[in-house]
């Protein structure tokens, strides 16, 4: 497992947006699997799940994207899984870390 967050400005929709945009179209077999909203007074909620193919492990790995805002105020949580063949422990997690690359690419404007 990988895990990355960020609290920054902006506005929720864009980022949003630019975070599922970005995580698909900088990796050829990402797929957005599902998501869900959730909205009370001035706070929104929204959290992601995608999934790519990860040629280092071959096998699947999954990040899970949840932005949280309010007003202009942002927070980010990205968490990868997968990508180990080990019974026991995780002894390759270089597909993990990639796949949250593309997204921390995103966010930091690279």
């Amino acid at each position: 497992m990988a895990m990355y967050k960020k609290t920054l400005k902006g506005d929720f929709d864009t980022m949003l947006d630019k975070l599922h945009k970005g995580i698909l179209n900088n990796s050829a077999s990402a797929s957005y699997e599902d998501g869900s909203d959730f909205e009370k007074n001035d706070v929104r909620f929204a959290v992601r799940v995608y999934e790519r193919y990860s040629i280092m492990g071959s096998n699947r790995v999954s990040m899970t994207v949840t932005l949280i805002g309010e007003n202009d105020n942002l927070h980010v949580t990205l968490i990868t899984s997968g990508g180990s063949q080990a019974l026991f422990m995780k002894i390759n997690t270089i597909g993990e870390e990639s796949f949250l690359d593309t997204a921390i690419d995103v966010i930091e404007g690279r």
